[in-house]
């Protein structure tokens, strides 16, 4: 079997980074949890904090097995993230994390169809490339980042379509965050179905 043919069945993946850390964003803020980052991502956000993830050729493919014996050993809770980890087939990955019994996150998109078995699919839609219709009801939680306030509108044109149980978030872009935390908060205050998520681990200083 060539490399390819493992890349293509989930046998291997394109590794950029692998470390235990404190989950920063979200409804599992202050969590334990070890992070798997996946090469690869033509999504594009101009504000993305790791555009180094983007060419997946620059990451090795790993064995996947390889990647799942090193979780192990940590917490157990496992957060995909990328990159866009569904450009790859995760099928493999979360079958054989879940058969070490861990509870598996995922960070996406959901430019790409759903590939894997998740506990929490963290859905995270960007303008220039939206989700798959799919993944909207299958979502846990729905993270926006707002730049500014047409992303407002943006977050509720998203919220319609999730789930009634799907936790709300809005999270600023890190670079205007002095500026929109204040119309956040405002918009929350008046919104309550929205919780704010701020990049805790920045402010601690942690991967």
């Amino acid at each position: 079997m060539t490399t390819q043919d493992k890349i293509d069945k989930g046998l291997m993946l394109p590794l950029m980074e692998e470390f235990y850390t404190i989950q920063g964003e979200g409804f599992h803020s202050g969590k334990a949890a070890y992070f798997i980052r996946i090469g690869g991502c033509d999504v594009g956000c101009h504000w993305c904090d790791v555009k180094e993830s983007w060419d997946a050729s620059l990451h090795p493919a790993t064995e996947t097995d390889i990647i799942v014996r090193n979780a192990v050993k940590y917490s157990d809770t496992v957060v995909i993230t990328g990159g866009e980890p569904l450009q790859w087939n995760m099928d493999y990955l979360t079958s054989q994390l879940h058969k070490n019994k861990l509870k598996i996150h995922v960070e996406t998109s959901g430019a790409y169809p759903l590939s894997g078995e998740w506990d929490w699919i963290c859905l995270s839609p960007k303008t220039n490339k939206l989700p798959q219709t799919k993944i909207y009801s299958l979502a846990n939680e729905l993270k926006v980042i707002i730049r500014s306030k047409q992303d407002f509108i943006f977050a509720e044109e998203q919220a319609k379509q999730v789930a009634k149980d799907c936790q709300l978030y809005l999270q600023p872009e890190w670079s205007v965050r002095e500026k929109m935390i204040p119309l956040m908060t405002e918009y929350v205050m008046y919104n309550p179905k929205w919780k704010i998520s701020i990049q805790m681990h920045k402010y601690l200083n942690i991967p």
